[in-house]
């Protein structure tokens, strides 16, 4: 099963963590109307890890099990060619800064995010992927024993009330230690792929009901999707409580949900070639961001293209981002994967990690 329509979602997410990371001093961070949106920017994340969870499930839902050895091996040529490459660019862009040996080799295993104070190490985005590898490695396993044998209806009970506790957990942990000075403390809290895991599995949960209860009950839902994006935009003005990111799967699965079943403008739209090119090397522009941002800095705009507007240098700084990052989807990430696969077909969804 393709849903096109919401791969262009993942160029937006990717897009707006990299106003987060770069976007200082530009209209998109100093102006009140929007500082708010790009200054949360990062909530994008969440929505990622919960996206994948869902578009998992709508890749093997319908099949009998998931294959276990090639099921790692597509998985590793999806991720691992560009991924790696992004380190060996880091290396190059750094080659006057001294060289990070512990984060290099926590990179190259995508163990990061595990050890408190390296999460952002390296290539600091791919701590992102190092939670995803957890993802990866136990959804075979979950599909297999788990959605396969218990009936939807434990399996739901199951992930909600773990969800719950999670939300628990991470509340009684934020409040305890969140304004600790402590890297330890904030790595583990905000990095842990533990305590990311409920946001996948609650994406797990969305695309089990998709299959079986939704996916015929496709009908014009632009408006509701907009409802939902300004709830999403209201909750980044006024912050209910909750950990925003623990709790953004109150949000981000009825959206992933209404835009996956939309028929209207907003599918039309987003189901054009190019914005599902867009979204298809999102994970380029996601990972690739740190290397080309670092080598195409604000100093060197100023210096070579004499441009001092920090928006203007943001905006140059995305579109070479762009343009690198279709560059590795058409000459390294589909012809490895297609290659693995043996098969000339199109990247889909299904096939996409973070960004």
């Amino acid at each position: 099963m393709r849903i096109d329509q919401l791969t262009f979602t993942r160029f937006l997410a990717a897009v707006s963590i990299v106003i987060f990371h770069y976007g200082g001093g530009s209209i998109f961070t100093e102006n009140p109307k929007l500082a708010f949106i790009f200054q949360n920017a990062n909530i994008s994340v969440s929505y990622f890890f919960i996206l994948s969870g869902f578009v998992m499930i709508i890749a093997y839902g319908n099949k009998p099990f998931v294959p276990i050895i090639t099921y790692f091996k597509n998985r590793w040529a999806r991720i691992y060619p560009l991924y790696f490459l992004a380190i060996l660019l880091v290396i190059f862009v750094q080659l006057n800064i001294k060289f990070d040996f512990s984060g290099f080799f926590l990179n190259i295993f995508m163990i990061q995010a595990w050890v408190p104070g390296k999460a952002l190490s390296f290539n600091f985005p791919a701590w992102s992927l190092s939670v995803e590898v957890l993802f990866y490695a136990i959804f075979p396993f979950v599909f297999n024993e788990v959605y396969k044998k218990m009936s939807l209806k434990r399996i739901s009970i199951g992930i909600v009330l773990f969800w719950i506790f999670t939300q628990i957990i991470t509340n009684v942990l934020f409040h305890s230690f969140g304004e600790s000075d402590s890297v330890y403390a904030k790595d583990f809290l905000l990095y842990n792929p533990l305590l990311h895991l409920h946001q996948f599995l609650v994406g797990n949960l969305a695309g089990l009901l998709f299959i079986k209860y939704l996916s015929e009950k496709k009908r014009n839902y632009d408006l509701l999707i907009l409802v939902f994006v300004c709830l999403v935009i209201f909750a980044l003005k006024f912050p209910f409580g909750l950990s925003l990111h623990s709790a953004s799967a109150l949000l981000f699965v009825p959206l992933i949900l209404l835009i996956s079943l939309n028929t209207g403008v907003i599918t039309q739209l987003f189901q054009k070639k190019l914005f599902v090119f867009l979204g298809e090397i999102s994970f380029g522009v996601y990972i690739l961001q740190y290397p080309v941002c670092f080598f195409i800095s604000n100093y060197r705009i100023k210096k070579y293209l004499h441009i001092e507007d920090l928006t203007l240098s943001l905006l140059i700084r995305v579109a070479i981002l762009i343009l690198v990052s279709s560059i590795t989807y058409i000459y390294i990430e589909k012809p490895i994967l297609e290659k693995v696969k043996g098969t000339k077909k199109r990247l889909t969804l299904s096939g996409n990690p973070v960004g």
